[in-house]
């Protein structure tokens, strides 16, 4: 795998019509599915399931055919899931934490992932980026951040030109201390959490502490609200661009400077929205399902990513041939408040759950500034003694939560059938 040959093809693929890029993914879509269809038990007892076989599903139409899939039915199913050959598979193992209230192991060819980093490059371009370019990280572990020892993660960082600051403590001293690094690395780009940046923006403004102006700053995981995307772009002087994505199904979105919808990748997957039926909409408001076009170590087909997206049937003004995907819902995390004055990421509770084995679901409650309640389905294989562990990390956050748990059958979904696995009471300026 050579990284600047596929990168440059990326680039020069961007520039394509969309008719040229539905005929190249159904080419591939043809490759996977004869594979999952021959080597992946789960898919081979599906397709008899409904009478079909491959050279039934070659379209992107044809995906119709097929019911979607859901993270229950792969955890219900996770041998079924593997191909008969993977040991000749290079593949890395990764994990969602469940912000749909099901946490989710699975695995990434090695193909894939470099594929998805080399589209993350180009989609950064699309607001200016030049590889090489200086850029702080405001995240968590799903952009790896705080996920390796010191020594290691400064080496990542000065190989790749960037900087990590973590979204899981942002109190009056670790904002201070980041707008002190932004202004003495003076990055190109910052990229983070919706929600952390837009913390961090308030923050600056009622505390007066200017930064140095990036030229672009780039959103990712969760819902960026108007209200956010206009705070942030005011304190930083910049634009703002949103950005879509998820390691598991392999669907990418990015926004340009026209700000007219997110460009959905087509190189890597392929992304249906549809409606309560499973059927496709070429506009409006629907269900994002995800197809992976290269994961041979666990294809995901028709995969249930539990967000809503609109589509739009509007082509953009910067001449790219992708489709746009207007907004994406579902998306948000709460920003949660210790006693102690510090902003605590939700997510911080989201990465616990990915250590715990023996939990169907999860939902984290701030019932009060110093009461923490957590409600858990256990299966089985839970023991009780993993309540204690998970009430001394999150200690370690923060001494001034009360932390409470409530074992449950089932935890409740909102009015519209949605879960949220965060929710919180506090109404506090600095999260709104």
């Amino acid at each position: 795998m050579n990284f600047y040959p596929t990168y440059r093809r990326l680039l020069k693929n961007q520039w394509k019509s969309y008719e040229e890029h539905k005929a190249e993914q159904e080419q591939q879509l043809v490759n996977i599915i004869n594979f999952a269809y021959r080597n992946v038990p789960f898919y081979r007892r599906l397709f008899s399931m409904h009478g079909l076989k491959p050279e039934d599903v070659r379209t992107l139409e044809d995906l119709e055919k097929l019911p979607i899939i859901t993270k229950e039915m792969i955890n219900e199913n996770w041998e079924a899931f593997k191909p008969v050959q993977l040991n000749r598979i290079k593949y890395t193992t990764a994990a969602t934490g469940g912000t749909s209230g099901t946490p989710l192991n699975y695995r990434l060819s090695n193909f894939d992932r470099f594929l998805s980093g080399a589209i993350l490059y180009r989609g950064w371009g699309y607001g200016g980026y030049k590889l090489g370019d200086r850029m702080v990280f405001l995240a968590g572990s799903s952009l790896d951040v705080g996920l390796k020892p010191g020594l290691v993660t400064r080496a990542h960082e000065v190989a790749r030109n960037l900087k990590k600051l973590s979204s899981f403590d942002m109190g009056d001293k670790e904002m201070r201390e980041y707008a002190r690094v932004i202004n003495s690395f003076k990055p190109k780009f910052l990229r983070g959490y919706a929600s952390s940046l837009s913390t961090f923006a308030t923050w600056l403004e009622l505390n007066d502490v200017k930064v140095n102006p990036p030229e672009g700053i780039f959103t990712t995981s969760e819902k960026l609200y108007p209200a956010m995307r206009k705070k942030i772009a005011e304190v930083f002087d910049c634009q703002v661009f949103d950005t879509y994505g998820l390691s598991d199904g392999g669907v990418t979105a990015f926004e340009c400077p026209e700000h007219s919808g997110l460009h959905i990748d087509t190189e890597r997957s392929i992304m249906e929205v549809v409606d309560g039926t499973g059927a496709q909409i070429t506009k409006g408001e629907g269900r994002i399902v995800a197809t992976s076009l290269y994961n041979y170590a666990m294809p995901f087909i028709r995969y249930d990513t539990t967000d809503d997206g609109y589509l739009t049937d509007e082509m953009c003004g910067c001449g790219r041939g992708y489709k746009l995907l207007k907004e994406v819902k579902g998306r948000s995390t709460d920003i949660l408040l210790t006693p102690e004055g510090k902003h605590v990421h939700g997510w911080f509770f989201l990465y616990i759950f990915w250590e715990q084995k023996g939990i169907k679901e999860y939902q984290v409650v701030q019932e009060s500034l110093d009461r923490i309640v957590i409600k858990l389905v256990p299966d089985k294989s839970f023991k009780e003694r993993q309540l204690e562990e998970i009430r001394e990390i999150v200690r370690q956050r923060s001494e001034g939560w009360t932390v409470e748990f409530q074992i449950v059958d089932h935890i409740e979904r909102t009015t519209s059938g949605k879960f949220k696995f965060i929710v919180s009471h506090i109404d506090d300026k600095l999260t709104a």
